[in-house]
């Protein structure tokens, strides 16, 4: 068998026959008769495929990762690469005629691919060519910026990227882009403010040293000063860090005082002990109300503006458990899972469950 042969041969293309097998009126009758999809699997010669200048990726990998992508292409490709074809795609950019050449087919996905076997020689992958994913400038680059949403390698800047170039061609319509995402404006809104960053810090989000949410903090705060440089940029994102790395050990005091059935009165100052029988402790867990349910008899203590030791079992209120969880559940679980031990959550979990 040729390498040309054993190209696509991998198990995740199911069914789909290959073209040039089938009469085009043969193939017409089998897709009026739901035999096979519209698009079919087809060998293309990477000679007659350019890459969009539209996409937002640009780092595929170094030429080390794309020779051993591309040796294991040579054997079994698993995934079948999306393209449309050049007459199509110059219906929308006509003004791209001279970046994709002589092409005779656009790359809409798996350029990785297409990298890393002309990386190694190869000369043709399988393709479906789907020009019904070209009927407009949006459905281009909505379907384009989707399939790079969903790898997990896709950089916070790349992202950004794409999404403004979907509202762009969204005639700057945020709304509408959004909703061909099917996010909310917020969300289009916070990607496109990290590209008002410096590129110093564009460059620490890249490479994954600063978190997006710190990024989006600091957009925040340059649109507050746009007098900001980079320099200043950095030396508030590290105040930030400090200054997070303070209230999360504060939480984990906090914590570990409702263990061990010390709690906090409502100017955040030791309240009076309460007898043992009414204190937080190892055993208590949670209910999907908020309230305090003792798996063997303890219970939390409600934090009111009085809280008088040995008064009884009470509820703990929401704003207390955010003040010792967190806000979000990400923070929450975290809180849970380094202040008890694995058969404390257990036991927590099987509580919430039967109050759910």
């Amino acid at each position: 068998m040729s390498v040309a042969d054993k190209l696509g041969a991998g198990s995740s293309f199911g069914r789909i026959p290959r073209n040039g097998h089938r009469s085009e009126r043969g193939r017409a009758k089998a897709v009026a008769q739901g035999d096979v999809p519209e698009y079919e699997l087809v060998r293309l010669p990477l000679a007659e495929v350019s890459p969009t200048p539209l996409n937002p990726r640009r780092n595929f990998g170094s030429e080390a990762e794309l020779v051993e992508f591309g040796e294991k292409l040579r054997t079994v490709q698993l995934a079948a690469c999306t393209a449309v074809t050049r007459t199509v795609y110059l219906h929308l950019w006509p003004e791209h005629e001279d970046r994709i050449g002589t092409a005779q087919y656009v790359l809409v996905n798996g350029e990785r691919r297409y990298r890393a076997a002309l990386q190694v020689g190869l000369e043709a992958l399988d393709f479906v060519v789907r020009d019904e994913l070209a009927v407009s400038r949006e459905e281009f680059v909505d379907n384009l910026l989707k399939e790079n949403l969903d790898r997990e390698d896709f950089d916070v800047l790349e992202r950004a990227r794409g999404v403004q170039e979907l509202v762009a061609v969204c005639q700057g319509n945020q709304s509408a882009a959004a909703t061909r995402l099917g996010k909310n404006r917020s969300w289009v809104t916070n990607q496109l403010a990290l590209l008002t960053l410096p590129e110093e810090i564009q460059a620490l989000l890249s490479a994954g040293e600063m978190a997006e949410r710190d990024g989006r903090q600091l957009a925040r705060r340059l649109k507050e000063n746009p007098a900001l440089d980079a320099a200043s940029l950095v030396s508030l994102w590290k105040d930030m860090k400090v200054q997070e790395a303070a209230e999360r050990q504060e939480k984990k005091e906090l914590l570990r005082a409702a263990r061990e059935g010390r709690v906090l009165s409502a100017d955040n100052t030791k309240a009076p002990q309460e007898p043992k029988s009414t204190r937080a402790s190892a055993d208590t867990v949670l209910s999907a109300d908020n309230t305090g349910e003792a798996s063997s008899g303890g219970t939390i203590p409600h934090q009111g503006s009085d809280m008088v030791s040995g008064a009884g079992p009470e509820r703990i209120d929401g704003p207390l458990l955010r003040q010792l969880l967190g806000e979000t559940a990400a923070d929450q679980a975290a809180a849970l899972a380094e202040a008890f031990s694995a058969e404390e959550l257990a036991a927590l979990v099987e509580a919430l469950s039967v109050h759910a």
